[in-house]
């Protein structure tokens, strides 16, 4: 009885370690349609007759070099550089966290990527253990401009918006390779609390943070990301 248990523990545990890699495999090469996220705020939203998806697969080269530095300046200093964790964000926030109530995160863009690709948001041990084994997954299979491509079209840009062509639609009415600087910080800015904060009708704050991430992008410089199809293609922050 033992040893057949123990057998099926394994061949979980085994399908549990194949079943991932080969996702990560997959969503290396193809379109992130859908996360857990998604499915999440539909099922939150099923009685609002007003409330739809809207959300559109973009490759990186049709999004602007602006979006990218914006949300690299925002939520990723050091995204170019790192290997899925940036030890000295995560140091700074345990010490932070310890003496104030108002928590602060460190999460990278590979972190974020394996949390809304792969997880559901909780606040478990399990799931923060899982996030940083599909974060170590994601940066040995994929290279920085799939992540952030990735990133770009799934993250949670408004109330049912995903991804940042979606919100340049919404917000301003053009596609994303047109944000300028400005619209794309805006864009940004809205990030860490998407559902409530407009772009396209900023609060006080949110122009304070869109001039606080133009700084960073401004301190940052270029930033270099090869594209699929040329390896000496670079995409460039516009100046």
């Amino acid at each position: 009885m033992f040893k057949k248990i123990g057998r099926i523990i394994l061949y979980l545990v085994l399908l549990f370690f194949v079943s991932t890699i080969v996702s990560i495999i997959i969503f290396k090469w193809l379109p992130v349609r859908y996360t857990p996220l998604m499915t999440i705020r539909y099922f939150e939203n099923i009685n609002d007759k007003n409330f739809y998806t809207q959300k559109k697969w973009t490759p990186i080269e049709d999004i602007s070099p602006n979006m990218l530095m914006a949300v690299i300046a925002s939520e990723d200093n050091k995204f170019i550089n790192h290997s899925g964790f940036d030890w000295d964000a995560i140091d700074a926030a345990l010490k932070h966290n310890k003496k104030s109530k108002r928590k602060r995160g460190a999460s990278t863009i590979t972190q974020q990527v394996a949390k809304n690709v792969f997880l559901i948001s909780s606040r478990t041990w399990v799931r923060k253990g899982l996030e940083a084994y599909f974060t170590i997954l994601i940066e040995f299979f994929w290279n920085k401009e799939r992540i952030i491509e990735v990133y770009l079209n799934v993250i949670e840009t408004g109330k049912g918006i995903y991804g940042v062509e979606a919100a340049a639609q919404r917000y301003f009415n053009k596609p994303a390779r047109k944000l300028t600087r400005e619209e794309a910080a805006l864009i940004a800015a809205a990030l860490p609390n998407p559902r409530e904060r407009n772009p396209a009708n900023p609060t006080a704050y949110m122009r304070q943070r869109q001039q606080q991430i133009m700084r960073v992008m401004k301190q940052l410089g270029d930033i270099d990301v090869n594209t699929k199809n040329k390896k000496d293609e670079k995409i460039k922050k516009k100046k």
